[in-house]
């Protein structure tokens, strides 16, 4: 393979929402920011295609009392998800963010004001504003590189430079040519997005029908752990709901009404199509449609029907700009018109609501390491928020620090490096889509909606042989299959950790369900479970939860 060395101040590894942002920011700050990208930063990452709705508190909305509305968002999500001063520092900054986007060309008032409608309880207050978010990955690509941020596209970064000072840079591979690139950095930033093809598409048959972005596979996650960093609350489960078998995000865009078969709302908020608020049902329950097949008690549908003309525009522009056209298209073609026909829903597959701790700064565990966005339970606003936060925090680290003057190589990359090597120059062996759907099958069986002990530890078993096994026998034809081999193995580290959480977690809460331990801990309720690499090996500890 060949080598190169590319020099920064900060790297952002991944150019999602959240590492443009981050390197928007730090570069403002006056630091040599590079962004490392698996796929284009034109078109990657959650993001990718659009969004419609953008979470934030604006004053002259919602008034001069911010309060209310953290604690609206802390009692919104069970299952230890973010304290209140994360959702007071993300709703007291999002502001800002917001009139910056419209400054750079994102129409964030695109029907001339501040319009919040959709994602609501009747009678709470409106935080998801609607825009036109189409185009808000090219858009946010230009503004870095007029601020010089050099973007390099077409590599996967898959581990990180340690020393004994904390981050120092990553390394990564070429996902076109025969090339490893060591990135020396004062400060790294990760923002590699959701967890996504660890359990199997709602299409098995197509593994990337996914409703995220399907090369979004836990790399930043894989690289912080194995670096020492800490994950937290990793076996906690999140589903996600929308279009049976047409998996894409959006279900928010929706005005409609969640139904049964016989045409009664399941829900208590609507009861008729309702511009304003959508269903929330949907989104506070994503996983009631699963619930009511296994009782035999659906499908469940999305009924549109009763809406004006001018709501079905508005609905249709609303989930253009989330990225939606081809489902657009698919009605389209299948003469499916939404004010006569409903739709049938359907809750799509497991990911991990877990990921990197980091705090209100954007801040990891390691010195010189930091995150945001989708690398731990966010969304799209929260992504640009603490990506910018994080961005300039990571700026001012790196003017205190002094670059790394070499490469170290941990023995485990080192080892990983080997594993690449060994898979290129095998000419017989399993490809990468087998070791994927093995996983999945893994996942699926022994961690999947409800869990016990002997299930949890008959799975770990059988994802370590898995491991080992593909180790051993994985073949790579060229550099993009090589890129799939690297991520499967991420993969595979995501899910032993999940298993190991899963076990240290005795007890149920929010969606993590354990039939051997059915009830919530009390004494768990301010803590929060965090996972880090000691000595090569994934150790679980219960920590406070800062308030």
């Amino acid at each position: 393979m060949g080598q190169q060395t590319v020099s920064a101040d900060v790297l952002c590894v991944g150019g999602g929402i959240a590492g443009l942002m981050a390197a928007i920011r730090a570069a403002e700050m006056g630091a040599k920011v590079v962004v490392v990208e698996k796929a284009d930063t034109l078109r990657s990452g959650a993001g990718a295609t659009g969004n419609d709705h953008f979470r934030c508190y604006i004053p002259e909305v919602h008034g001069a009392d911010i309060e209310p509305l953290v604690e609206m968002s802390v009692n919104a999500n069970t299952g230890n998800a973010r304290p209140a001063g994360y959702y007071r520092t993300f709703l007291g900054k999002s502001f800002d963010i917001v009139k910056l986007w419209d400054s750079y060309g994102i129409p964030m008032k695109p029907l001339g004001k501040w319009e919040f409608t959709g994602q609501a309880l009747p009678g709470r207050p409106r935080l998801a504003l609607k825009y036109e978010g189409q185009n808000q990955k090219v858009i946010l690509t230009r503004e870095a590189l007029k601020r010089g941020v050099q973007i390099v596209n077409r590599v996967m970064a898959f581990d990180l430079l340690t020393d004994a000072n904390g981050i120092n840079g990553a390394i990564g591979i070429s996902t076109r040519e025969d090339k490893i690139i060591s990135f020396l950095a004062k400060a790294v930033f990760l923002g590699t997005g959701r967890c996504v093809r660890l359990y199997p598409s709602p299409t098995p048959g197509w593994m990337f029908n996914r409703a995220e972005f399907p090369s979004n596979t836990g790399d930043g996650r894989a690289m912080a752990c194995r670096a020492g960093a800490e994950l937290t609350n990793m076996e906690m489960p999140q589903s996600w709901a929308g279009p049976r078998n047409f998996s894409r995000n959006g279900k928010g865009t929706w005005i409609g009404v969640v139904r049964s078969a016989d045409g009664k709302p399941v829900g208590p908020f609507v009861s008729q199509p309702d511009r304003l608020h959508g269903d929330m049902v949907a989104n506070l329950f994503p996983t009631l449609f699963g619930e009511f097949e296994k009782k035999n008690q659906g499908p469940l549908y999305m009924d549109c029907r009763g809406m004006s003309q001018e709501d079905y525009d508005y609905m249709l522009w609303g989930l253009r700009n989330e990225g939606n056209t081809a489902l657009i298209n698919h009605l389209q073609e299948e003469g499916i018109d939404l004010r006569r026909d409903a739709v049938e829903f359907m809750t799509y597959e497991l990911t991990t609501r877990g990921g990197i701790k980091y705090g209100e700064g954007g801040e990891a565990s390691l010195p010189g390491l930091y995150a945001a966005g989708d690398e731990y339970f966010a969304g799209i606003a929260t992504a640009a928020t603490f990506g910018y936060i994080a961005g300039e925090n990571a700026a001012r680290y790196a003017k205190e620090r002094d670059a790394a003057a070499k490469v170290d190589l941990r023995a485990d990359t080192e080892e990983r490096i080997e594993l690449l090597k060994k898979a290129s120059n095998r000419r017989t062996g399993a490809g990468w889509q087998e070791a994927n759907i093995a996983l999945n099958q893994i996942m699926q069986h022994y961690i999947g909606t409800t869990l016990a002990q002997p299930m949890l530890e008959a799975g770990l078993t059988n994802l370590r042989r898995l491991r080992q096994k593909a180790s051993e026998s994985l073949i790579s034809r060229n550099q993009h299959e090589l890129t799939h081999c690297l991520e499967v193995m991420n993969l595979m580290d995501i899910g032993e950790i999940m298993f190991l959480t899963a076990l240290a977690r005795r007890e149920s809460r929010g969606e993590f369900r354990r039939s051997d331990y059915p009830f919530t801990n009390p004494l768990l309720n301010n803590k929060e479970l965090a996972c880090k690499m000691v000595e090569n090996q994934f150790v679980t500890e219960w920590k406070e939860l800062k308030k």
